[in-house]
């Protein structure tokens, strides 16, 4: 598939997948998270580049059950573009680790490294998977399967969400992102 390319202002969008707590806020807490945040590098910058090199040339590593070497292994064999940029608006976009799309088969596939301790959360990919939609015009309820899977601590989670979970993902970034592109100019007009 021909991925989009994209040119943003910021490194980080604020209603960003990695930062999914967002989907549980109502408009208060939006706004006061929103003026009160502050972004910080993201760890494990470095394995990311490393195994977007890797899966860009399909260079495979050894077949053991580390996180690193099956996340690589896995978006080789599914053949998968890595470190895609999804975009919605400056206020809510992110970088699927690797992701692929058939078309004729309408599946979508969205893989996650992390290389932090913290159990991740599936709301992340979710939330790629609706930026996916939005960024591509796709209906979910159009995909015959999604699957999201994250690599972390030498396993691998994996879980196909339903259609109207993403569609009420993509609706609230819509209705998010209306909120602060009003909010800032509101605060441009002081």
């Amino acid at each position: 598939m021909p991925w989009k390319k994209h040119y943003v202002k910021y490194d980080h969008s604020f209603l960003s997948p990695s930062s999914y707590h967002w989907l549980n806020y109502d408009h208060e807490k939006l706004i006061k998270t929103y003026l009160n945040v502050m972004y910080s590098k993201a760890h494990g910058t470095e394995m990311h580049e490393l195994a977007k090199l890797l899966i860009k040339n399909r260079q495979e590593l050894p077949d053991e059950p580390k996180t690193f070497n099956m996340y690589v292994n896995d978006a080789i064999k599914y053949k998968m573009s890595p470190e895609v940029l999804l975009y919605y608006s400056d206020n809510c976009f992110g970088t699927a680790d690797a992701i692929i799309f058939d078309d004729k088969k309408r599946t979508l596939r969205i893989h996650d490294l992390k290389t932090g301790t913290i159990k991740a959360s599936m709301n992340q990919l979710k939330i790629y998977a609706a930026l996916f939609c939005l960024d591509y015009d796709v209906d979910p309820n159009s995909l015959k399967n999604m699957t999201l899977q994250i690599y972390q601590n030498d396993e691998v989670s994996s879980e196909e969400p339903d259609a109207s979970e993403i569609s009420e993902i993509c609706d609230k970034i819509i209705e998010f992102d209306e909120v602060l592109e009003n909010l800032k100019e509101d605060l441009n007009n002081v």
